[in-house]
């Protein structure tokens, strides 16, 4: 992957933790390390997924260098801005670029809800802080912020704004994209259940979730969507859905590094105010991560 572009799979990965909720480094280096021997193209640190929103600013810097010294080169690290103030947003930003972070997903400033003007002045600001290029992450259902295609219209000045991870939920979103800025910014789906659909609409790579206990059906669903094998894709991804929707809801932290416990062995701990799922929700989430890993298809037949 080249610098300022985002195709194919990335991984927003876990923020592994030890019993008592802090950081595991020696974790995060070997999940790093497995997801490159999957095949991904990127790594993306402390999303959404990566328990943004409990980590500090000097955590998420201690998380990135250690991704970085892992990949040592041979896939770029992308950090997620997601700070509660556009200064906190922009001084993260430049001390990314220091330590050798290749790219940025911004989303808009936490828990204000911003109108128009005030989101594009927010990213406007970020990107003047560091040369490194941005991936806007939109997720309206998440995070009550639509940058619509309009704003994206606005934005189209700025160079250093590359890619948009389109997390609407709506795949006419997708369309209405393309139809008013064609190819002006790379487009990545950020639903890891309407992943297939999004890739065969336009969308260049798959900011992916479930990728995280699955690395390597994930990668060959994108791979096959690129060669036109959109049937043997299927194939993958109709096994992969169930799993695919643990990706959704407050408690898709906990759901997603349960299935990395059934499905790798690693740490299920996260940070409080998240528990640990208990009682008929960890049984649900077992039960469909089990059914999946009985029923996992056989890469070896489709040949990549």
């Amino acid at each position: 992957m080249q610098k300022s572009d985002f195709r194919g799979i990335l991984p927003a990965i876990t923020t592994k933790m030890t019993a008592d909720q802090q950081v595991d480094l020696a974790a995060v280096r070997a999940d790093v390390a497995f997801q490159i021997d999957g095949g991904v193209d990127g790594i993306i640190a402390c999303g959404s997924l990566g328990e943004a929103s409990t980590l500090s600013a000097a955590e998420k810097l201690s998380i990135a260098k250690a991704a970085i010294e892992e990949a040592a080169g041979r896939v770029p690290v992308i950090l997620t801005i997601a700070e509660d103030s556009t200064a906190a947003g922009a001084a993260l930003a430049a001390e990314a670029e220091k330590i050798g972070v290749e790219g940025l997903m911004v989303l808009p400033a936490m828990r204000y809800l911003a109108d128009d003007r005030e989101v594009i002045t927010h990213y406007r600001t970020v990107a003047a802080a560091s040369g490194l290029p941005i991936i806007v992450y939109n997720n309206p259902i998440a995070y009550g912020i639509d940058i619509s295609v309009e704003m994206l219209r606005e934005m189209a000045d700025e160079p250093k704004f590359v890619a948009v991870k389109e997390s609407t939920g709506d795949t006419r979103r997708i369309n209405e994209t393309l139809n008013a800025l064609g190819d002006r910014y790379q487009l990545l789906t950020g639903v890891d259940d309407l992943a297939l659909e999004s890739l065969i609409l336009g969308c260049v790579g798959w900011i992916a979730g479930l990728v995280v206990a699955f690395p390597r059906e994930t990668v060959t669903i994108y791979k096959l969507v690129q060669q036109g094998r959109i049937p043997e894709a299927l194939e993958i991804y109709r096994w992969f859905l169930p799993l695919l929707h643990l990706d959704i809801g407050p408690k898709f932290v906990q759901k997603i590094k349960l299935a990395e416990h059934i499905a790798r062995g690693t740490s299920p701990v996260v940070r409080q105010p998240r528990l640990e799922l208990v009682g008929e929700e960890e049984k649900a989430v077992r039960a469909i991560v089990e059914a999946g890993l009985k029923a996992r298809p056989d890469l070896s037949r489709y040949g990549l």
